[in-house]
């Protein structure tokens, strides 16, 4: 018989074709795992993976992160002993035996049968989700785009300023707002499903802090200090102090548990916009007490239950109710991409709870028209509230608590119809040309690098655009040069001061190359 959580039991054999896997608290995924490529090890980066195989496209030399922390799939794969189902004429176990020479009463896939497989080739990335890797990545360039927006914007304490401001930015920005930083969440939710499962509660929580912990610590020194220091610089003409002087008082801190989880507060420090850093692991960390004590008979029975209601057409949206009531009790937080916090952590778990079973996927593939239809149409109808409200974010007035929760409703809404949408397009799979070649390694570069593009890109905004303020231009002209000036800047740093040695790699949260690898 077999253990809960789907791990053969003590005295049964493994199936041929079968993959043991340890139970975390858990339950296995209902289907085969969506993405999956044969025969790679995947390791998770914010909430991604690092493949130890190049996959088409890629960066020659570099492991590229994919979108989702995807396990070897069931496959059954020519030559791969491990996933095959081959049983050997040497097997005396009662199995039955199929000798080389009976070949065509095999259930094998040859190469010469490769007509009559369920393959995915290198030009639909190997079977990742790679729309997921794409979006991801999306974000976190848009997010140059969206920092250098709210220089202009009328109604935002950014750290620099423009001295002409135009209420036609924060508008515009909200369609980012959100869906942007909840979709960056529920992709590194469903990766962390598979890192859990592969390595368990200890080696995850291990690889976490190693990979998230160590860039916060490291970024929280050396960049974050500099916005603050140009913020006082820009507010006042007068401020002379010394970029070294003012260290000390961005260092000058206290402990405050009520501002969990930043419980690390000065006057003059802040966590910027690594408090996403600050999230994610501690929303990862959360992960680890949940799967090791929750039962995994119950967390099977409780997956089974939500895919079979998720197979009548709707259920797949009504994860936004929880988040509308979150977002209209507790409040909006400016300071956090305009989401409550903990609104985050709902995000987190959805994508943790649909990486667990397919039919949770097949759902947001059927009702991803519903979803792009109602995020925009919820939106829309929260911002007259946001445009006419005092405070929209924190009002108790029926007012400001309906926006907010249209609000909520809506971001849970866009992820379905984005992901679902996107979902469908990627099962196609695409042609091959030079083209598709380039648009690869442009990808696989910028993939692999999407936390330390995270981490560079603000300081580099601020300094940036310290200086372009100064200039007599119109907004257009000021914000184009702003937003080239600095995407430049970001890659640049990428490339020559993160990338290129095992040390920096490590400080941002990065693996080594394989040729840095190599003894």
């Amino acid at each position: 018989m077999t253990e809960p959580g789907g791990a053969p039991g003590p005295g049964r054999r493994t199936e041929p074709g079968e993959r043991a896997e340890p139970a975390v608290g858990v339950p296995e995924p209902r289907g085969e795992p969506a993405g999956g490529v044969p025969g790679e090890r995947v390791e998770p980066g914010v909430g991604v993976p690092e493949p130890l195989v190049e996959p088409a496209g890629g960066v020659p030399g570099e492991r590229v992160e994919a979108a989702v922390d995807m396990p070897e799939p069931r496959a059954e794969v020519m030559g791969a002993a491990s996933g095959e189902r081959a049983e050997s004429a040497g097997a005396a176990s009662g199995r039955r035996t199929e000798s080389a020479g009976a070949a065509s009463g095999r259930r094998t896939e040859s190469a010469g049968a490769a007509s009559g497989r369920r393959t995915e080739s290198a030009g639909a990335a190997s079977g990742r989700r790679t729309e997921l890797d794409a979006i991801r990545t999306l974000v976190v360039v848009g997010l140059v785009f969206f920092h250098s927006a709210l220089v202009f914007a009328t109604d935002d304490d950014f750290y620099v300023k423009n001295g002409d401001t135009t209420d036609a930015i924060l508008v515009i920005a909200g369609f980012g707002v959100v869906w942007a930083m909840p979709m960056l969440f529920f992709v590194a939710g469903l990766g962390s499903w598979y890192s859990l499962r592969r390595r368990g509660p200890g080696g995850f929580a291990t690889e976490r802090l190693l990979r998230l912990g160590v860039p916060l610590l490291f970024a929280t020194a050396v960049l974050l200090p500099l916005p603050q220091w140009l913020r006082e610089r820009a507010a006042d003409p007068g401020y002379d102090e010394s970029y070294l002087r003012f260290l000390p008082r961005f260092f000058d801190v206290h402990l405050d548990l009520s501002a969990f989880p930043f419980v690390v507060q000065g006057e003059y420090f802040e966590t910027g916009h690594l408090w996403f850093v600050v999230l994610l692991l501690t929303f990862s960390l959360f992960l680890v007490p949940l799967t090791r004590w929750f039962p995994v008979p119950r967390a099977q029975r409780l997956r089974d239950a939500l895919a079979r209601a998720c197979e009548r057409r709707g259920v797949v949206l009504l994860p936004a109710l929880p988040l509308a009531a979150m977002s209209a009790l507790i409040g909006l937080e400016e300071d956090y991409g305009g989401w409550g916090r903990w609104a985050y952590l709902l995000f987190f778990l959805y994508g943790f709870v649909l990486a667990t079973d397919d039919r949770l996927r097949a759902a947001m593939r059927r009702d991803a028209v519903w979803g792009a239809v109602l995020g925009p149409l919820l939106f829309a109808a929260s911002a007259p509230g946001f445009m006419t409200a005092d405070d929209a974010f924190t009002d108790p007035t029926a007012l400001a608590t309906v926006t907010r929760a249209l609000f909520g409703a809506a971001g849970w809404c866009w992820i379905v119809g984005i992901v679902g949408l996107l979902d469908r397009r990627d099962r196609r799979v695409p042609g091959a040309g030079d083209d598709v070649g380039r648009r690869r390694r442009l990808f696989g570069y910028l993939a692999v690098g999407a936390l330390p593009l995270y981490v560079l890109h603000q300081p580099i905004v601020v300094a940036v655009a310290y200086g372009v303020v100064g200039l007599d231009a119109p907004i257009p002209v000021k914000y184009a040069l702003l937003v080239a000036a600095s995407l430049f800047l970001t890659l640049a740093a990428y490339e020559l001061l993160v990338r290129r040695t095992r040390l920096t790699r490590f400080l941002f949260g990065m693996r080594p190359s394989r040729a840095q690898a190599r003894p």
